[in-house]
């Protein structure tokens, strides 16, 4: 495992795109580029998706000559080989889909503590979507049913997570709502095209994929009304 014990978290949260979209493939790249080496053992982890065949099939066709090896960790693995699977890897990358579902998922079968133990200790993560923000205390939820709504993360990375937000009018004003009623911290909301790399202490690099594209930080000032605030990193 990359680092263990040395660099601490190391999480990359991609607001949208990457492979599993087939868009912006210059954020798969800087997502290998955070494991600090080349041609790295790459995990895909695609439960939000109910290990959806076209996404893995996207991560292999993505991902065939650009690591030494890259595998599929299907949801049907216990914790334990969950566990002895992540040892032989130097990167994971987790899908997008179902954030909610696949959270309760993790918290059921015990993947919760695997994989925050192991990005603890220094396991460099990548995630999309629902694979960016299940880190965070908080995400901003919405089953494609019903009004949007905060749901408690794994708590890896202080605050919240928003991703799809220069994509989605109604995420956007969902998060500034929530934000402003405290059910959500503030928040670091991440565009389509853009890839914020977050350590213990917040994020500390960013790529953008799209001219115009970044993430904010989305942050509740003391009269009640909300402050967006570009990233600079």
């Amino acid at each position: 495992m990359k680092g263990i014990g040395v660099r601490g978290i190391n999480i990359t949260a991609i607001g949208g795109g990457g492979f599993t979209h087939e868009t912006h493939p210059m954020l798969d790249d800087f997502c290998l580029r955070q494991a600090g080496q080349t041609k790295l053992r790459l995990g895909f982890i695609g439960t939000a998706s109910n290990d959806d065949p076209l996404k893995v099939a996207r991560f292999n066709a993505r991902f065939d000559g650009e690591t030494a090896s890259h595998v599929h960790l299907p949801m049907t693995l216990d914790a334990q080989s969950l566990a002895d699977t992540l040892n032989a890897l130097d990167m994971i990358y987790v899908g997008g889909g179902d954030t909610e579902k696949m959270v309760a998922l993790w918290r059921s079968n015990g993947w919760d503590r695997v994989l925050c133990d192991a990005a603890r200790l220094g396991l460099p993560v990548a995630g999309v979507s629902a694979g960016a923000v299940c880190w965070f205390d908080r995400f901003l939820f919405n089953s494609g049913s019903g009004p949007m709504r905060p749901l408690k993360g794994l708590g890896l990375i202080k605050g919240g997570a928003c991703p799809h937000y220069s994509t989605e009018t109604d995420r956007q004003l969902a998060l500034h709502r929530a934000v402003a009623g405290r059910t959500m911290p503030d928040t670091v909301a991440i565009d389509d095209g853009v890839a914020v790399v977050f350590d213990a202490s917040g994020p500390v690099g960013l790529c953008s994929a799209e001219p115009d594209a970044s993430a904010y930080h989305i942050k509740r000032a003391a009269d009640a009304t909300i402050t967006q605030t570009r990233l600079s990193l």
